[in-house]
Formats: structure tokens, C-alpha cells, sequence
């Protein structure tokens, strides 16, 4: 699931139309989780019309103004059934490689039941949530923190994995966060 709603209001955009290379961070975060071996393929818009593949699952969020947690929970309810997990991409993180997804759903195969992404050992995202967790993920989803509450409530439940030697985890919410990515000196 890839979450795409929201307005960009930092930026003075919607991230999800943003190009970085040609490329929109709506496009590169689809070719993230099919990279990484996810499927099907859900993406959560609201702030801004976004033409996307016709095989990938696309999900209004009418409520995108009141943060990423209605964005998680409009996505997890859109999932289809028979789906026993769901890994979770931000559109602002263009730098996340497929082998972080690749690597959370090994880790869902090997028994986890949430995988969170790490970075030199900081959690971060993308995140794997099993089904069993959702109804949970979702009354506890508010405002602008997504599945941070669920998280903090059950570290029991976290199985950390690595991936800093998969990609990088940062965030464009500021044009200079974008020149960063797209200047002469960009990774």
C-alpha cells in the first residue's frame, strides 16, 4: 500500500505528482512495492487527482486533510481479502529501495506479525502489518501519525529489520529536501 493523499503543503505540492528525475513519486513508489514483491498493489489519493495504472488499486481518501491516519485506514479497509499482510510506503520517501520490501515480507514469511524497516537501527518505514493487526492499526490511527500509536503500544510485536544497505529513508516535506534529492549532489 502506498500512501499518496496528502496536499504537500510544505512543499507547495502534492508529493504524489512530484517528479524527481522524470519520474512522479507516485510512479516511484508503485515501482517500489512491485520491485520489493508486494501485491496487489493499493494506492491511497485524496489532495490531488492521480492517474495510476489500471492494476493497481486506487483508493479516495475524502478525508486526506485530517492527516496520514485516515490514509492508513481508508488503505488497510481497501486491501483485498485473501490478503494476509500489508506493507506500508510513504510517496515522500523516493529513496527507499525494493529490498526493504523485500525484506519485510521475508520477514512476515519467517513469523513476524509487524516488520518495520531500519536504518542504521532507527525505525522507520516502509512497515509490514499482518491482518490480524488492522482493526487495531485503524482505531488507533489519528491526525498525522499513521501506525506510530499501534507500534509504540505492542513492541512486543516489532521485529526490526535493516535495510540502511537498501536505500535511504528520507523524507521530502520542504523544497530544499526536494534540491537535495535532485541537486548536483544528489545520491
Amino acid at each position: 500500500m502506498l500512501l499518496a493523499a496528502g496536499s504537500g503543503s510544505r512543499l507547495g505540492q502534492p508529493k504524489a505528482l512530484v517528479e524527481v528525475a522524470g519520474v512522479r513519486l507516485v510512479d516511484r513508489g508503485i515501482w517500489l512495492l512491485q520491485a520489493g514483491g508486494a501485491a496487489p498493489l493499493v494506492v491511497v489519493t485524496g489532495a490531488a487527482p492521480v492517474s495510476l495504472p489500471p492494476a493497481v488499486v486506487s483508493v479516495f481518501n475524502p478525508d486526506w486533510a485530517s492527516g496520514m491516519g485516515s490514509s492508513l485506514a481508508a488503505g488497510l479497509r481497501a486491501v483485498p481479502d485473501g490478503c494476509a499482510a500489508a506493507v506500508v510506503a510513504l510517496v515522500d520517501q523516493p529513496l527507499v529501495g525494493p529490498g526493504a520490501v523485500a525484506r519485510l515480507i521475508s520477514a512476515y514469511a519467517g513469523g513476524a506479525q509487524v516488520a518495520v524497516a531500519a536504518y542504521d537501527g532507527q525505525p522507520r518505514n516502509p512497515v509490514l502489518i499482518a491482518r490480524e493487526h488492522w482493526a487495531e492499526v485503524i482505531d488507533l490511527a489519528a491526525g498525522d501519525v499513521g501506525a506510530r500509536p499501534f507500534l509504540r503500544a505492542h513492541p512486543d510485536l516489532v521485529t526490526l529489520v535493516e535495510c540502511a544497505d537498501t536505500g535511504r529513508p528520507d523524507d521530502v516535506d520542504t523544497t530544499d529536501d526536494l534540491a537535495r534529492l535532485t541537486g548536483p549532489s544528489a545520491p
